[in-house]
């Protein structure tokens, strides 16, 4: 069995033979078949052609028709910047300009709604085997991307207006949840990645009545939903469950096996957590190959979706995701991935002696060693921080231009610093590139996104009102300034 059956009975918490596999491909369909993402977003021929691709190299059981967060956004109003190798970005909020709520009108397929959603119809005729994924921007992303970060502070302030808000962003979504049934989508994943960003009280107070609304409606369309958060959510995946959604889709930041046990004691279905950048982008095949039995073996034979945490890096390797969709969908070479990786595991352990043992043959390989020789630079820098008449931020993020969670956290830490002048001097550290994975190391960094203050960890993938994120830099501002004046 394979195909879009085989994620029913991996959803319905059925023994399976094999757990399904989902790449999750977004730009890198674009990637695929040597296209700009903005030309790729905006073509339904383009869409259709990538995804082909990706559905031949990877021989998915699933996957999405696109991966673009700013989809709803932009029909809504917000304004977006384009990039070559990226979704748009939202640079642009329409109720933090001017624009009232009750001038919004919930979007229908016109522009690029109706491309998707005809790539998704054609995408259906070609693949009828094949589990097609509508991925709906989640209510509250949605409204972050209409009000901008303000909505940080208005859960403490304004409880009414961001209800109203997430009221019409519920109805957004259960819009677009029919539009993606009816194109002849599978499964539709309310994908709200700002959901990590918030504590379990606020998630409690503003999430729950909403989702569970889009669920059942997700049900009477007759489909399967899946809750899809990536980023820090650990604190908040037993009340994601209690939204009652069919699946919960997880990234790198949470263990996979703590999601496992939560999910399977709910009755509920679970998918993730391939690393998408230190492994899948960054990696080599005998990292992948080691990734994807890691996650195999922890999400067990019930319940269990192979997938990457989020969406794919424009230029993910094809080799490193070809390497999982062998260990994915053949037995005979996921046994020998075993063995060999069971093998260099006791040879390991053997030339080990005392202390903490090491694979060497991950450590020493040229990826590795070009992240090591970073480390010792950075480590030398951050060492100087405090002497610095300036303090130094730095915001460790997969990549502001593509992550919604990493883009207003900037933005937050953006906004806090405007009026500080040249007091302080900001950096992003993108974990797409070794030198972003090398400062993460060097500042013990554990979550993504994460601001630190000359060197230490202040928000760990939770995004603070601006006024909390200036506070502590201007308590740093004025250590600096006395220790200058002693």
């Amino acid at each position: 069995m394979k195909g879009k059956e085989l994620i029913y009975k991996a959803i319905r918490l059925e023994k399976c033979e094999r757990a399904p596999w989902v790449p999750f491909v977004g730009v890198h369909g674009a990637y695929l078949i040597d296209c700009d993402s903005e030309s790729y977003l905006q073509s339904k021929e383009l869409i259709v052609k990538g995804v082909n691709a990706a559905i031949k190299q990877y021989d998915p059981d699933g996957i999405p028709v696109v991966f673009d967060l700013q989809l709803e956004a932009e029909a809504l109003g917000c304004k977006v910047i384009w990039a070559k190798e990226n979704p748009p970005s939202v640079v642009g909020h329409p109720l933090a300009q001017g624009v009232s709520l009750d001038e919004l009108k919930i979007p229908v397929a016109e522009g690029r709604i109706a491309v998707v959603l005809e790539a998704a119809k054609e995408l259906r005729v070609q693949n009828p085997d094949i589990a097609l994924y509508g991925l709906v921007t989640g209510p509250f992303t949605l409204g972050l991307h209409l009000l901008g970060t303000d909505i940080f502070m208005q859960m403490f302030m304004e409880e009414a207006a961001v209800h109203r808000l997430m009221r019409f962003c519920t109805d957004v979504s259960k819009e677009m949840s029919r539009l993606y049934a009816e194109a002849g989508c599978d499964i539709i994943a309310i994908v709200d990645p700002m959901t990590s960003q918030i504590g379990t009280d606020q998630f409690d107070t503003f999430v729950p009545e909403y989702m569970k609304e889009i669920f059942s409606h997700i049900t009477k369309l007759g489909k399967y939903s899946s809750f899809f958060v990536c980023g820090d959510a650990q604190h908040n995946i037993e009340a994601m469950c209690n939204c009652m959604p069919d699946n919960v889709s997880i990234d790198e930041n949470i263990p996979l096996d703590y999601v496992r046990d939560i999910c399977v004691s709910k009755e509920i279905s679970f998918g993730g957590n391939l690393k998408l950048t230190a492994t899948l982008l960054l990696g080599t095949i005998a990292d992948s190959e080691k990734d994807a039995l890691e996650c195999l073996a922890k999400g067990g034979e019930r319940g269990f979706i192979l997938a990457p945490g989020c969406d794919l890096p424009y230029k993910t390797v094809v080799e490193n995701l070809t390497a999982v969709k062998d260990i994915a969908t053949d037995k005979y070479k996921r046994d020998i991935a075993q063995v060999l990786h069971n093998k260099k595991t006791d040879e390991v352990k053997v030339n080990t002696k005392g202390g903490n043992q090491i694979n060497q043959t991950d450590s020493e390989s040229p990826a590795n060693e070009t992240i090591k020789y970073i480390e010792n630079e950075l480590k030398t820098q951050v060492e100087q921080y405090l002497a610095l008449p300036k303090v130094k931020i730095d915001v460790i993020t997969l990549d502001s231009a593509s992550c919604a969670p990493c883009q207003y956290m900037m933005n937050a830490v953006l906004n806090a610093t405007e009026r500080l002048g040249d007091s302080v001097i900001t950096e992003e550290f993108k974990i797409k590139e070794n030198r972003g994975l090398a400062m993460m190391s060097v500042l013990g960094v554990k979550k993504i996104p994460t601001i630190c203050i000359d060197g230490e960890v202040c928000f760990s993938s939770i995004i603070p009102p601006v006024n909390e994120i200036k506070k502590a830099i201007e308590l740093r501002i004025a250590a600096k300034v006395c220790k200058l004046t002693e």
